[in-house]
């Protein structure tokens, strides 16, 4: 229970339908200067988990998960900004912080299943295995986030949301007396709110090395502070001045270069991912299927090519700024068959 009101109607739709809970928050970060309040991050949102367990009247435990957090979630972040690529933290701290750990903790509850405000769905299939599914709300789906989880953690989850639009949520929270039905969304990463990676990296002791802005071609064009403040096909914030729009086209961190061009050169058709993942079972030939390459890409035809631990992608048409570090989802329809990590 992050404090919002999407895991607070969760729990009040379940404790509503006669079900005994208990309600878990995860202490996960301490946010500190102007970033103190953000989810998962900040005292108030744990307050604002407690409320609503007072109101539905069950237990409310806060589990200090900060270690763990910062081992498997922030300095993976921060190595991958470091290199240059674009990470997708939600993902990592799904798989390996939150719910895959959750389910550890269930058992000490003795509780057979964990729900969570997730806008996703869950199909059992005919051979048992769990299939995992686009929530009904397509503007807030979060099944991109959940493609690496095992089955055995998704046979323990609930997602009690997943066939509820978000207006229908609050009309829910409203409904059952929740002090947090209205409260806004955080759209920004629980640790770093205000989207400034850089500044963020240098608060953790890490000096982040300045270096040139080049053309394709070589020619400085500029400096700049870091290349933890750029991804592939940013336009703002390059300082170029006038001319021609230019865009991040890719970044060379062995010499701390950032390579910036026409928006027309961010478009491929191909794509490698590796650390792959597969829900149900792993494919052993190539199929086709959809391809999101970002959380609000809305996925493009494909081919994918399976290969032990990784899959290369063709898609029929090509795609905006494939960007290293992002994840690969794949899916077919509304189910989601697996994914992987661009490299």
């Amino acid at each position: 229970m992050s404090g919002g009101v999407d895991s607070s109607v969760a729990a009040a739709l379940l404790r509503e339908a006669g079900h005994e809970l208990v309600g878990v928050t995860l202490h996960l970060w301490d946010a500190d200067g102007d970033q103190q309040v953000g989810r998962c991050c900040a005292p108030e949102d744990r307050d604002d988990a407690r409320r609503t367990c007072e109101h539905l009247g069950i237990p409310h435990y806060v589990l200090d998960e900060r270690d763990a957090f910062r081992t498997n979630v922030v300095e993976p972040f921060i190595e991958d900004y470091r290199s240059g690529r674009t990470p997708i933290p939600c993902v990592h701290c799904n798989r390996t912080v939150k719910l895959t750990y959750l389910a550890e903790v269930a058992k000490r509850f003795d509780a057979s299943h964990i729900a969570t405000g997730h806008y996703a769905r869950l199909r059992r299939a005919e051979d048992g295995r769990l299939r995992l599914l686009r929530g009904r709300d397509e503007d807030k789906d979060q099944s991109y986030f959940l493609f690496g989880l095992p089955q055995a953690t998704l046979g323990r989850l609930l997602f009690p949301l997943g066939e509820l639009t978000k207006s229908e949520v609050r009309e829910a929270g409203r409904r059952l007396g929740l002090s947090n039905a209205d409260k806004p969304e955080s759209q920004e990463l629980c640790f770093v709110p205000d989207g400034r990676v850089g500044d963020f990296i240098e608060r953790q002791g890490i000096p982040v090395a300045p270096g040139s802005i080049v053309d394709t071609e070589g020619a400085v064009l500029g400096s700049h502070e870091g290349i933890a403040n750029f991804t592939r096909g940013q336009r703002r914030g390059l300082g170029l001045g006038g001319g021609s729009a230019r865009y991040v086209l890719r970044i060379v961190p062995t010499d701390g270069e950032v390579v910036v061009g026409e928006e027309s050169q961010l478009y491929d058709a191909d794509l490698n991912a590796a650390n792959a993942h597969w829900v149900t079972e792993e494919p052993v030939q190539a199929f086709e299927g959809e391809v999101q390459i970002r959380y609000r890409h809305r996925g493009a035809r494909a081919e994918i090519t399976p290969s032990g631990d990784a899959f290369t992608v063709r898609f029929a048409e090509p795609q905006r700024a494939i960007t290293p570090g992002q994840a690969a989802v794949v899916y077919q329809g509304d189910e989601v068959i697996g994914g992987g990590f661009i490299t």
